[in-house]
């Protein structure tokens, strides 16, 4: 990838500086390729029927390939970055399709005045059913005049609507950086394929040309391979870039912009799209996704395992026309666990190539919290192999949804210098964040090269606690599974009341024939409560292991297995009718006075079935 080079450019670096794009650390490796997938041959892997998928805690580890190696080095990563790429159209989104079965043309028409932006026309037809999708963009080219005659850098924003009309670029959120560069923006937008929001999409330009595609909205029609929208954006914005090169090359007034200079960007689920589009097109240089909340960055494990029902943007809380529901509904709630793949895996496709990510704290729906577990985690890739000044994430807060504060700016401004424009001269390795070292990003990730597949404690201090503990017990097909906990208030206090809210105790069942399933016992919040006279440090209900009242919560299994991890979860719940609104602690007093609580489960099978758990503290916030 050679740098861009203007006049105004050679001005401000120098020739040298220029001619160094790529770090000697990294200078074996790309920072972008000329195909839109450099490992389209390899062979996808043969998934297992949802029932036989394992059931993981942690992160799924990045670099372990399906049939169970593991290889952290470059030369085999595109490779896994195919698995993972499967993974994703298997389980979440549906597939992408190829330009196998495609017709494309495209024409750039210079601007008409008083217009101040050309448009580009992409053509995509279908020989074998003769459907048509056509991309109309507006296309702005920065004046020559002031920065030569190019090619330029181009930006690939996602806009929603019928565009953005005909004059000046659209910068999307990087405005307050590109406005003094010489960067092109030609606009993706999304509607020309499929439409946001609701309604059925059987008529939309995508699902008209793919049939065989069960639409959003359709009613269960074809429910067997239904599809997700973010499959078709990113299968748009390929096309988008197939027709720019396309038109860089028609004889007469060609497009003057660099396909090897692409950048794509959009925020919350246009942030989403980006991160779409980055991870399954090699074409694109850089991807900046801005707040894209659950279902972009965030990592679906982390936000069901830490963050209150209804709290943040989860696998359970999301737009499903944006997913393929039949795929992906199945790991709603603790299901989570059995995905093959998670978020951080979706960021890690980008690699080698550039990354930005942010958050907002300001919004909790945007899942800030898996946000950051997930960042942690794609700077481990990054790192791991070799380009980690190719990845950089900013969580912060007090500006609006969408906004770029001025601390933002220099970021921005350092990742497009450096993988648009060719300065190499800055720092992009930006791990911005407000989270101490009490936050434990590390258990996530810390199994990674091992068999270990659970995770430890999490008890952060704000009355929320995650407990773990390994029971050896079976489960019989069919039975009853009693769970419970007790409480105590272990120093001296005033009469206080203790609520658990959003609490439940999970068991992993594994079956001889490898099939495997979690056992979810739930609490109701509006009885979990008990009243704990002053300065009484007994156990409520009761100390006794045995007492009926210990045992809050039942289920019935499904089939039988021995038991491999066995969970008690006090998150908080979000309680009102607003999502996004704060779940609270999981385990609270009014008095603010620390809980010390334990739980046990019986199955019926006897053995270690019905003894406590370890007593664990969990301080109110």
């Amino acid at each position: 990838m050679k740098p861009y080079r203007s006049p105004i450019l050679l001005l401000l670096v120098s020739a040298a500086t220029l001619g160094a794009f790529v770090p000697a650390a990294s200078a074996d490796i790309p920072y972008v390729y000329d195909v839109e997938n450099t490992g389209a041959d390899f062979p996808a892997p043969t998934f297992p029927s949802y029932e036989w998928l394992p059931i993981v805690r942690p992160l799924p580890d990045t670099f372990r390939f399906f049939d169970g190696t593991r290889d952290t080095s470059f030369a085999s990563w595109e490779r896994r970055r195919n698995e993972i790429k499967a993974s994703i159209e298997q389980w979440e989104i549906g597939p992408k399709p190829d330009t196998s079965d495609l017709e494309i043309t495209a024409v750039y028409n210079l601007p008409v005045p008083p217009a101040t932006a050309g448009r580009l026309i992409v053509t995509i037809t279908r020989p074998s059913n003769g459907r048509v999708v056509t991309l109309n963009s507006k296309a702005w080219i920065p004046s020559t005049a002031t920065w030569g005659e190019g090619p330029f850098p181009v930006l690939i924003p996602m806009v929603g609507g019928g565009g953005t009309g005909s004059n000046g670029p659209t910068y999307g959120q990087l405005g307050s950086v590109l406005s003094s560069r010489p960067v092109a923006t030609i606009d993706f937008v999304h509607n020309n394929v499929t439409s946001s929001g609701g309604g059925d999409k059987t008529n939309n330009p995508f699902y008209l040309m793919y049939p065989e595609f069960a639409p959003p909205g359709a009613g269960g029609v074809n429910t067997t391979n239904d599809h997700g929208q973010y499959a078709a954006w990113s299968w748009g914005v390929s096309r988008l870039i197939d027709g720019i090169i396309i038109a860089t090359q028609q004889a007469v007034n060609p497009l003057p912009v660099d396909p090897s200079h692409i950048a794509v960007n959009g925020c919350s689920y246009a942030g989403k799209m980006a991160l779409f589009a980055g991870a399954f097109d090699e074409r694109i240089a850089l991807t900046a996704a801005i707040e894209s909340g659950g279902g972009g960055a965030p990592v679906w494990r982390a936000s069901q395992e830490i963050e209150g029902n209804r709290e943040v943007e989860s696998l359970t809380n999301t737009d499903y026309r944006w997913f393929s529901s039949t795929r992906m509904r199945q790991f709603s709630q603790n299901n989570v666990y059995k995905l093959p793949h998670d978020h951080h895996d979706l960021m890690a496709m980008v690699a080698p190539r550039a990354l930005f990510a942010t958050g907002n704290t300001g919004f909790l729906w945007l899942a800030n919290r898996p946000n950051y577990v997930s960042s942690r985690a794609t700077q481990k890739v990054y790192e791991t192999l070799g380009v980690g000044d190719r990845f950089g994430f900013v969580i912060d807060g007090n500006h609006g949804h969408c906004a770029i504060p001025a601390s933002q700016v220099p970021v921005l401004a350092a990742f497009v210098d450096k993988f648009l424009l060719g300065m190499d001269d800055v720092d992009t390795e930006v791990r911005t964040h407000p989270f101490g070292d009490e936050f434990d990003y590390e258990r996530w990730t810390a199994w990674w090269g091992s068999d270990k597949t659970t995770l430890n404690d999490w008890n952060p201090g704000n009355g929320k606690l995650v407990q773990y503990v390994n029971r050896p017990v079976d489960v019989w097909g069919g039975s009853t599974v009693k769970a419970g906990y007790a409480v105590a208030l272990p120093f001296e206090h005033a009469e206080s009341t203790v609520k658990l809210v959003g609490g439940s105790v999970q068991l992993d069942v594994l079956n001889p024939d490898g099939r495997s399933y979690t056992i979810t016992v739930p609490f109701d919040n509006l009885t979990s409560s008990y009243l704990v006279p002053e300065n009484n440090m007994g156990w409520f209900p009761s100390a006794n292991q045995k007492s009926p009242l210990t045992y809050q919560g039942s289920a019935v299994a499904g089939i039988g297995g021995s038991v491999k991890n066995v969970v008690f979860s006090a998150v908080g719940a979000n309680l009102t009718t607003g999502a996004g609104n704060p779940a609270g602690p999981g385990l609270d007093t009014n008095t603010g006075d620390p809980i010390d609580v334990r739980f046990h489960v019986d199955t019926g099978t006897g053995g270690a079935n019905g003894s406590w758990s370890p007593t664990t503290t969990v301080a109110n916030p």
